[in-house]
């Protein structure tokens, strides 16, 4: 959903004038008329001010390099088509100067998206007030921005994703995982090398954050001992021998994860954090690899057996 698609007119064709953005209700309403030539819900900035009670500051979510971020809530009976809804309302912030604010009135650079009640896996996982997520949660999480990724790099003209990480991997009111903060992203190559270039920054990435889900450590955390600061670095050695394996394991799981479940989603990690690129395996691949790990298993009654070889 959003406010003022800039690259094309309701109709497809390219707008000629790049500051001709339909914030007027009538502008609006021509575009809903052609849902099925743009299917994104538009609003007019009176209908965000009222999601947002006028940008309210204790509505504020958060910042960064686009602009700030507002909770809105679509009443009941504010639009017939759209259910009750919690949504992030982003908006461009401009720049300080006359000639910005003069752009940020003329064309209310706003997106909105689904309200991710959770926040991040960064703040879910690594919090020390909130309760450790489960075995299940974290492969779920695992599976969904497993998905996320596949998508970019399976599309027609593959994207790369350069900043996948825990704290950009948001998690709705159901722990559904999806992928946020594209400042970073481009347009990946066409042909051969496609699948060498997704495999260097993206399945590496998700390597990475697959480690931290399997361990409860940051990729990078200074407070640790010398040797322990850097994830890969750490556990890399522990997962080529697979008597040692297990003790990578998040200990505040206390047991509570079923073995081979772990045993195999500690492979894929290894594998995808392959020091030869061409070696990774695709993302399509990690998908499959994950799904059988959704399913429930038996979780030991001894929750000392797991430190068994």
């Amino acid at each position: 959903m959003l406010v003022s698609p800039k690259d094309q007119s309701p109709s497809g064709r390219p707008i000629q004038d790049d500051r001709k953005l339909p914030s007027n209700p009538e502008e609006v309403e021509n575009l809903r008329r052609d849902s099925a030539a743009n299917p994104l819900i538009a609003f007019t900035f009176d209908e965000l001010k009222l999601i947002t009670e006028n940008f309210r500051q204790d509505h504020l979510l958060g910042g960064g390099g686009f602009g700030s971020v507002y909770k809105g809530i679509i009443a009941k009976d504010s639009r017939e088509e759209l259910q009750p809804l919690q949504v992030a309302v982003k908006v461009h912030d401009g720049d300080n100067s006359y000639q910005g604010h003069r752009e940020w009135l003329d064309e209310h650079r706003v997106l909105i998206y689904e309200y991710m009640a959770r926040g991040s896996v960064e703040n879910n996982l690594f919090s020390r007030v909130l309760l450790p997520l489960p075995w299940s949660i974290r492969m779920k999480i695992a599976f969904g921005a497993a998905k996320g990724l596949a998508f970019l790099h399976e599309a027609e003209k593959p994207v790369i994703y350069r900043d996948f990480k825990t704290s950009n991997i948001l998690l709705d009111q159901d722990y559904n995982a999806k992928l946020s903060d594209f400042g970073l992203a481009k347009d990946g190559p066409m042909g051969d090398k496609t699948h060498v270039s997704t495999r260097i920054m993206g399945t590496y990435g998700f390597g990475v954050v697959l480690l931290e889900l399997l361990t409860g450590r940051k990729s990078l955390d200074k407070s640790r001992p010398g040797r322990e600061q850097n994830l890969t670095d750490w556990a890399l050695p522990l997962l080529k021998e697979k008597r040692k394996l297990l003790n990578i394991v998040d200990p505040r799981l206390e047991g509570d994860y079923p073995i081979k479940g772990f045993q195999k989603a500690a492979m894929l990690a290894y594998h995808c954090l392959n020091r030869n690129p061409k070696a990774r395996p695709l993302m399509r691949d990690i998908v499959d690899s994950l799904e059988p790990l959704q399913e429930p298993e038996d979780v030991p009654n001894n929750k000392n057996c797991v430190h068994c070889d």
